[in-house]
């Protein structure tokens, strides 16, 4: 049996009002967020073209998920790229320190959580960003990127994948290379975009596919990136937008 709800001889009600008054409460937050624009704006535009390497805090040291986003982060700074990573433990470790050991920038856009409340060691210290608030951290993350990547990871790496995917496919940012590696740990999502998304639903285009290569190992992440910036990329290394 099906339910239902009976709306018959239901009247309006007075509007919904906070529990509390909230007062200039969100006024003075404003202070806050644009003091961690400026904070991070100061360390990100003396650092020069980086990728961003997502993945899960939960990784450990001697998995093999770890080890190999330490050798694409090696590699990246070897090419002459900075390395940004979200600062804490896991595959974000695990970027840093590729980077730290390579000789290379390492920045770290530390969140404050219940388990992750400081960076990891292999952060620079100069460019070690404190934020209170995801969606100031996301712009530095986004903004001084030239391309990123995608490893194993959790909620967190995929909301951080797909606002990446969404802002390219909208024309916000400029269209830098997405990858994904691990075909065992993507291959099912990417089916699932390609047949339910796209063949059954005609929710994206069939171009967008294109957005998300997989691979396995950091000379193909290499290889997409230099190419892309031989060809379509022209060569030409900016931020990805402007505020």
């Amino acid at each position: 049996m099906e339910n239902h709800i009976d709306l018959e001889g239901v009247s309006g009600t007075a509007p919904k009002r906070w529990n509390e008054n909230l007062g200039g409460e969100n006024s003075w937050t404003m202070f806050k967020v644009i003091s961690e624009f400026v904070e991070g704006f100061e360390v990100m535009n003396k650092t020069g073209p980086c990728v961003s390497i997502f993945g899960s805090a939960r990784t450990k040291p001697d998995h093999p998920y770890y080890k190999q986003a330490s050798a694409i982060a090696s590699c990246l700074v070897k090419e002459g790229y900075g390395v940004i990573t979200g600062g804490g433990p896991g595959i974000m470790e695990a970027g840093n320190k590729g980077a730290s050991e390579a000789g290379g920038a390492s920045i770290g856009l530390n969140i404050d959580l219940p388990f992750e409340t400081s960076s990891n060691p292999w952060v620079d210290k100069d460019k070690d960003i404190n934020f209170r608030y995801f969606f100031v951290r996301k712009v530095m993350f986004v903004k001084y990127a030239q391309a990123f990547i995608g490893c194993p990871g959790g909620f967190g790496t995929l909301d951080e994948l797909f606002e990446v995917l969404t802002l390219i496919q909208t024309g916000k940012i400029t269209k830098v290379p997405v990858i994904l590696v691990g075909s065992d740990y993507w291959g099912g999502l990417r089916d699932w975009i390609q047949q339910t998304m796209l063949e059954k639903n005609n929710s994206i285009s069939p171009l967008d596919m294109d957005l998300i290569p997989i691979v396995d190992e950091p000379e193909e992440v290499l290889k997409i990136i230099h190419d892309f910036y031989a060809g379509e990329g022209g060569g030409f290394l900016a931020p990805n937008f402007k505020l």
